[in-house]
């Protein structure tokens, strides 16, 4: 997958999981303040990607307004043409169990280390990475504050295995944004995503770029804006309780 090339990050951070293969990169935001909960996105990279490929990405959402952690697919496929590893997400239930133990972990451990709002976790998937986040999120809705996916699509139904019960949905915000021209994942393919969530009673959005499998500079504005929108309505929400 082709990715727009991105700035020099802010700080990254390695963190090592207790499993030796899997490790996370964290990005921390420009002037943090430690008296303010920040927002925490979790990064799911494409297929044949990693976790550093992918955190590159958040300079160019906001260099402010979140931390980041990015998670590595535990499926190794090789190593990429820059020295890195290239790696997957599995098929199907594959890895399932194996990815949401090890995304509750990461997210623990960037809360050990700063201040993150426990409210505000978003799993942001990109391409194939998408399944991976919608899987994870479907397993604990409760959790985070929503998921979105970029240019991918939900993982494929096992028969026997339901990715989800509709009532775990109702309510979840789900953005989704994806290439008019994208044939890896085409639009119909999108919209058929929406229509379940919109039936299962989710807060969905769907929004379209001039673009194909490539991310779009305005998917990735869009991102910064869903999240610090979800913010904004929580704050007016609770200002009207309290009058």
């Amino acid at each position: 997958m082709t990715m727009p090339s991105a700035p020099t990050a802010a700080t990254t951070l390695p963190m090592p999981m207790p499993e030796p293969a899997f490790i996370t990169r964290t990005f921390v935001p420009d002037d943090y303040e430690e008296n303010y909960a920040y927002p925490l996105l979790v990064l799911f990279h494409p297929h044949g990607g990693n976790e550093d490929q992918v955190l590159d990405l958040v300079p160019r959402m906001s260099r402010r307004n979140f931390f980041a952690v990015s998670v590595r697919g535990p499926q190794l496929l090789g190593v990429r043409e820059d020295g890195t590893y290239s790696c997957g997400w599995g098929n199907d239930q594959q890895y399932a169990d194996v990815v949401n133990d090890y995304v509750l972990k990461a997210v623990e451990s960037v809360r050990r280390a700063h201040n993150i709002h426990t409210e505000r976790v978003y799993f942001i998937g990109v391409c194939e990475g998408a399944a991976a986040a919608y899987r994870a999120a479907f397993s604990m809705p409760e959790a985070i504050g929503g998921v979105c996916a970029l240019n991918g699509s939900m993982p494929k139904v096992t028969p026997g295995a339901p990715l989800f019960k509709f009532r775990s949905l109702r309510k979840m915000r789900v953005m989704i944004s994806h290439g008019l021209a994208n044939s890896v994942v085409p639009l119909t393919t999108a919209r058929r995503d929406y229509k379940l969530f919109y039936a299962a009673g989710a807060n969905v959005r769907l929004r379209t770029y001039m673009t194909t499998h490539r991310l779009h500079q305005e998917m990735l504005n869009d991102v910064n804006r869903w999240v610090i929108g979800a913010i904004n309505a929580e704050t007016d929400r609770l200002v009207r309780v309290g009058r």
